[in-house]
């Protein structure tokens, strides 16, 4: 099911006469025609400018389309910031279609307002890029009706499932499994994103999943709640401390939905005089270059990459795609990759 579209191919794509100007200047599938040249409207909300790793997301989706533009094509790409308001961010995509936007890239605020902000992208008939938070089905199902119904829908993605699974094995492969005081139990509490957000479900899920898998112990300290940290660095650090007090010593590993709550962790197990790899154990998720520097320094335990580059690459070819009245997949998939020392 995984999909990967490279850049090279599209390039060839363009030069092989994708949409663009006829000879009079007209453009044959859209975007706006002068001259030889045609220009696609791009437009691009992001649910929240302050997250770290959708930061990183959306200056890679601008920087990128600079590359795909030749002498013929140009891209006029508008990038919004959706303040994590659903209310917000619909009035955004509703101005995209009031402006004729030619193709929408949309990380949506609230997964469970998909249905809603697409049948107003459908009905417009502009193609529509899900990019970074999957739309469920009902159930919790993975395969998404809005998506898998219409042709010009379609998700580009990590499956957050393998993110979780990876940081459990990073604790599982170390030489003690993440039992520091070797009483068969693996003490740890888990730092949660947005609870509706489905990579925080599964990176919750999959990761304590992987220590079961292998036979180990893991124990949440706080029964069976997750402690929700909404992505944010400063809730991180308040989690973490809270739970140094009132656990102690007893608190082995820190398992954290992002990195951006992973150095907010970080930031209260030194204040509490913890030392990380040797008497604590702290995973995140993205790999944000501080906290592979952290892994590389031993301050942290391990991360996992969640690989902006590829997903914006593909986000971006995929949206080129449907500018050109090419057929799409329904989901494309980029991988993600352990980060530890090793």
């Amino acid at each position: 099911m995984k999909k990967k579209l490279f850049s090279a191919l599209l390039a060839v794509a363009l030069l092989a006469g994708c949409s663009g100007s006829t000879d009079g200047g007209e453009a044959t599938d859209g975007g706006e025609a002068a001259g030889d040249v045609t220009t696609y409207n791009v437009g691009v909300s992001i649910y929240d400018f302050n997250d770290n790793f959708m930061t990183l997301y959306r200056n890679e989706i601008e920087a990128y389309f600079m590359t795909l533009e030749t002498d013929t094509v140009k891209y006029n790409v508008t990038i919004v910031d959706g303040k994590n308001d659903m209310a917000e961010q619909t009035n955004q995509v509703e101005n995209f279609i009031t402006q004729d936007i030619d193709v929408i890239i949309l990380n949506l605020v609230q997964t469970s307002s998909a249905d809603a902000v697409i049948d107003k992208v459908v009905a417009a008939e502009i193609p529509l890029v899900l990019i970074n938070r999957e739309p469920m089905g009902t159930d919790g199902d993975e395969s998404y009706a809005g998506i898998l119904d219409n042709p010009t829908v379609c998700y580009i993605g990590a499956d957050a499932r393998q993110s979780g699974t990876f940081q459990g094995e990073i604790v599982a492969d170390l030489p003690d499994h993440g039992d520091i005081n070797g009483d068969g139990k693996i003490a740890y509490i888990m730092i949660q994103g947005d609870p509706e957000n489905v990579d925080a479900q599964y990176r919750t899920e999959y990761s304590i999943k992987a220590l079961t898998d292998a036979g180990l112990n893991p124990v949440n300290l706080y029964g069976d709640a997750a402690q929700v940290g909404n992505w944010k660095q400063e809730n991180g650090q308040t989690i973490t401390a809270n739970a140094l007090a009132q656990f102690g010593d007893d608190l082995e590993v820190v398992f954290c939905n992002n990195d951006a709550m992973a150095l907010g962790a970080y930031a209260a197990i030194e204040a509490a005089g913890r030392t990380v790899g040797e008497d604590i154990y702290l995973l995140g998720v993205d790999a944000l270059a501080e906290c592979v520097e952290m892994v590389n320094n031993g301050t942290m335990t391990g991360t996992v990459l969640n690989d902006h580059i590829g997903q914006s690459h593909t986000a971006v070819d995929v949206a080129v795609k449907a500018l050109n009245g090419e057929p799409l997949d329904n989901y494309y998939w980029v991988d993600y990759v352990k980060v530890t020392a090793e």
